[in-house]
């Protein structure tokens, strides 16, 4: 684990905006580098990596904050909305709200509801539920697992709730999916 004097990490739990110009941070869980004074959730010390400036954060593979734009650049909607996606992607079978995806982005909920939006012509629930659906046919397909099973591994945490979409976008359950043979009606 990296050193990271007392006095640095005092600043980012303070949010102390006399340091902005003295170190950027980075967390390494989320990739992303911000300023001292970023009123982001303060991270596990444990994951902070500490750098002169933005040019070396940037240079080791960490994105600027959305919040508190530590390299003076705005990050393009579509690029932002992009790195969103590809985290949902990846991550489409945990519990995820629009408040944890802000914060994970370091953007405000509305914002980042408006803009994935604008982006993508759907809001970021529809696209996590677009994901999982993608996903429960694929398993579905290839997987004799129990539909409750498959509902879990996709990250529905109500399997009605999961019967109750698909039946809405597929015209038939997912029991009923697989009997068919993947046959959508």
């Amino acid at each position: 684990m990296p050193h990271i004097p007392d006095e640095y990490w005092n600043a980012i739990v303070e949010c102390d905006s006399s340091f902005n110009d003295s170190f950027i941070y980075a967390v390494k869980t989320t990739g992303i580098y911000c300023k001292p004074s970023c009123k982001s959730r303060a991270p596990k010390r444990e994951n902070v990596h500490i750098f002169k400036n933005a040019y070396m954060a940037t240079e080791e593979g960490f994105r600027p904050c959305k919040r508190c734009k530590p390299d003076g650049a705005i990050l393009p909607a579509e690029e932002w909305v992009g790195q969103i996606k590809d985290w949902i992607d990846e991550n489409y079978h945990e519990y995820i709200t629009l408040e944890g995806l802000a914060e994970l982005f370091h953007g405000s909920p509305f914002h980042l509801q408006r803009l994935f939006k604008q982006v993508q012509g759907m809001s970021p629930n529809e696209y996590i539920q677009k994901v999982r659906m993608e996903k429960a046919i694929q398993l579905l397909e290839e997987d004799k697992r129990k539909v409750k099973d498959i509902s879990e591994a996709v990250g529905f945490q109500s399997v009605p709730y999961f019967i109750t979409l698909f039946k809405k976008r597929y015209g038939c359950t997912p029991a009923a999916y697989r009997k068919k043979g993947g046959e959508k009606q």
